[in-house]
């Protein structure tokens, strides 16, 4: 399924690449690694069957960060598939030392930006989960349009998600909190299963990530939503 095909034209991007430091043992990782968790970027969809060896319900999710939390997510359930995508090349590196590290075969990577991945290469209705955690807030306004969470994301979301498929959302920034709550309120391609405010220790239905630690440190307040696609 093509962009237009899914009413989704991507024209601002949500993320900066950072130039961060890679370490010898992540560049050691990434150069040795790859060929074991690594996706290519492609036109053509996924075809996840083949790329896991295996029929499971599959969780992707965005932006993991250093991916310490993905891949314990991956080990604690090894009868699901999962994939993540981050842009962040150090934190890739982290990601696949870790792999390594827990003995897992149920994970994959892939490094690009997560919406032509989600409009481009993952199928229509092969997602179980989508998760969403802590993307960046753009929190002055003249850089909200950058927020990677608008009307068209939602739908390229939907196309993604199986029937009855679920997208779960975290942020530590307020304004991001009542922009999701504004959003999803007048949307009807979800409906909420359940909203949490809390001060880091009610995460809902994840684990405990970097980013979420840190925003609790500067004295946060953490907004999880979980939602359900409909139709």
């Amino acid at each position: 399924m093509t962009n237009d095909e899914r009413g989704f034209k991507r024209t601002v991007r949500s993320f900066v690449r950072r130039a961060g430091r890679i370490t010898e043992s992540q560049q050691r990782a990434l150069d040795e690694l790859w060929p074991l968790w690594g996706v290519e970027v492609s036109d053509a969809p996924l075809d996840v069957v083949e790329l896991f060896g295996r029929e499971a319900p599959l969780t992707v999710e965005i932006g993991f960060g250093n991916g310490d939390s993905l891949v314990q997510l991956a080990a604690e359930h090894p009868d699901h598939n999962y994939l993540g995508i981050e842009v962040h090349v150090p934190g890739i590196g982290h990601c696949l030392i870790a792999a390594r590290q827990a003995s897992i075969d149920n994970l994959r990577i892939i490094s690009h930006d997560a919406v032509d991945v989600l409009s481009q290469q993952v199928a229509a209705g092969s997602v179980s989960r989508l998760n969403l955690y802590f993307p960046d807030p753009w929190p002055k306004k003249r850089h909200h349009k950058r927020r990677i969470l608008n009307p068209d994301f939602l739908a390229a979301v939907h196309a993604c998600l199986a029937p009855g498929g679920t997208f779960h959302i975290a942020t530590d920034w307020r304004n991001y909190a009542e922009h999701i709550d504004e959003l999803f309120s007048v949307s009807p391609l979800f409906r909420l299963d359940e909203r949490r405010e809390h001060d880091g220790d009610q995460p809902l239905d994840r684990t405990v990530t970097k980013f979420e630690k840190r925003g609790v440190k500067r004295g946060h307040r953490i907004w999880d939503w979980r939602y359900q696609k409909i139709g």
